[in-house]
Parts: structure tokens; sequence; C-alpha cells
């Protein structure tokens, strides 16, 4: 068997197993009337359902900690965003689920501070939609003594980032960044960071 079949098999269980542990994941949705149901997180990405979400901007001066998601996400493999992206359990609050996240990811525990609340809308990869309402929080951290530890099943890379050059990247590179992410950037001044 040669070797690029051999990992393109492994890949796709690896997917295959990620998107599982997505199906299982049971996250807070907004009805209408902006009361939270339980949905599983798959299910919301299918339906483009509106969802609580948190996103973590770890900052060193105008340095952003970036993370490269791993190739075996359930959408969007290998695309850069902010330094932790994602979902509040059921009865988690979102303070929680962004310190639980942001540790079992990056192996980081940092003080974070709540900054703003928005909601966006986007497609992703694999028929998949986003429609969040994104509670975003803000830590410090000194890149040069802070150790990182990213779990390979969530980060293949992690990156600090002027957000000048940030900025020039993303308007040269765009396909090799997360949809939020590149929304998140031009909204910038609304995140409250």
């Amino acid at each position: 068997m040669r070797l690029e079949s051999l990992l393109g098999r492994r890949l796709s269980k690896a997917r295959a197993t990620a998107a599982h542990r997505a199906d299982e994941i049971v996250i807070p949705a907004i009805a209408a009337d902006g009361t939270l149901y339980p949905m599983e997180k798959m299910q919301a990405h299918r339906q483009g359902a509106l969802h609580l979400a948190i996103s973590v901007f770890v900052m060193d001066g105008d340095a952003l900690l970036m993370q490269r998601r791993a190739l075996t996400k359930y959408h969007c493999g290998g695309l850069w965003a902010n330094t932790c992206c994602s979902h509040p359990s059921w009865g988690e609050t979102p303070e929680a689920s962004a310190r639980r996240r942001l540790r079992e990811e990056l192996g980081l525990s940092l003080d974070l501070d709540a900054r703003n609340v928005i909601d966006y809308e986007a497609e992703v990869t694999n028929g998949l939609r986003e429609c969040e309402r994104v509670h975003v929080f803000r830590g410090e951290a000194d890149r040069n003594t802070i150790l990182l530890s990213p779990d390979p099943d969530e980060v293949s890379d992690a990156r600090w980032v002027s957000l000048p050059v940030l900025r020039s990247d993303v308007a040269d590179r765009p396909g090799a960044y997360a949809p939020w992410f590149r929304i998140y950037l031009n909204r910038w001044d609304e995140l409250g960071l």
C-alpha cells in the first residue's frame, strides 16, 4: 500500500472520529425569544442555528497568539485562527468554557477579561455554517516566558503575530485563515480588545 494512501485513510478516519465526537457535544442554542435550549453541536452547524460560542485573544502588546487548527478538525482544519475558539457545553458559562478550552487546546491557564459579545454568520468547510453569539475574552501573556503545550488533536501550530503583519498576511492569503477570524479582523474595534 502506498504511503500517501495510508496517510489519507488515517486522516479520513481521524476526521470521522472528530466529527463523531462533535456530534456528542451539547451546546446552548438560542431561540427567537432569546432563551437557551440544548442542541448537538454538529446539528447546530448543519442547520446554521444561532448558538453560543467563545473566542479568546491572548495578546502580548500588539501581537496576537494565533493557532493553526489541527487538520483533523471537523471543519476548517489547517486554517489559522485566534488563540482559542469553542462553544460552552450545556450548563457551562462562557467564561468557564473560555478558561477550559484555553487549557485543553494550548495548555494555558491565564486570567481572562470578558470584552464584548458579537454575532456573526459564516459558511465554513464541509457544508457547515456558523451562526454564533460570541463572548470575546482577552488574556495577557509574555511571549518570551509563556509555555505552550498544544493538544495535537486541536492545534497543529501556534505563533505570535503583530496586528499590522497579520492584517497584511490576511489580505495576501485570506484562504489560510478561518472565515470567522477574517470577520473578527474586519470588526476588530467591535471586539473591545
